[in-house]
């Protein structure tokens, strides 16, 4: 495994404050849930669409509903959690953009994490090798990966502009540490995670 999975899993518990209330889409097996849950009594739910990591989740004690995000929040309300956590999911989602617009819906404030396509790495690769990328930090082949939508971080930030989504604050994975990210240095990024809210509140 990738030394730096979990990365952000530190971030976002070093970031959450006490007793909030929050939503991890596409939780796994949990584990980020339960930490919040147990050390900081978060009022926790997970979603998540497999079916073995939601066996997983449960026996951690962890609430979790067994869905699919392409799907939707419909039985959840505007507004109702405090922070709406989607860790490394996007890019294995079907529809992203309405993945994106229910996680603003239902959040006050949403935390993004995902591997940047436009890393040095990723580039480099397809323009020396003339096949899909294979690095360090993404590992798969074109027939196996999860990956199904493909973005980088300037992407992302775009996506924010256009719907007056503001970002609060970002981090940048560059393969040893964390760093405050820098658009300037995005191409130096491995993974980003990003702290976004309505452009309004």
């Amino acid at each position: 495994m990738n030394i730096n999975y979990h990365y952000d899993h530190q971030i976002i518990y070093d970031l959450l404050p006490e007793s909030c209330s929050v939503l991890d889409l596409g939780c796994g097996d949990g584990e980020l849930l339960w930490k919040l849950i147990e050390n900081k009594k978060v009022r926790g739910l997970g979603i998540e669409k497999n079916i073995d990591r939601v066996a997983e989740t449960i026996s951690k004690g962890v609430p979790v509903l067994h869905t699919d995000l392409d799907e939707g929040l419909a039985g959840l309300p505007d507004g109702f959690f405090d922070y709406v956590i989607l860790e490394k999911t996007l890019q294995a989602a079907n529809k992203p953009l309405f993945v994106l617009e229910e996680m603003m819906r239902v959040g006050v404030f949403g935390i993004i994490s995902f591997p940047n396509f436009g890393h040095w790495q990723v580039i480099s690769s397809l323009l020396f090798t003339g096949k899909m990328p294979v690095t360090p930090n993404l590992p798969y082949q074109w027939h196996d990966t999860p990956n199904i939508h493909l973005f980088t971080a300037k992407d992302f930030l775009e996506w924010a502009e256009v719907n007056g989504v503001k970002i609060e604050r970002g981090y940048s994975w560059t393969g040893s540490k964390i760093a405050v990210f820098d658009e300037k240095e995005s191409a130096l990024a491995e993974e980003v995670l990003f702290i976004i809210s309505h452009a309004s509140s």
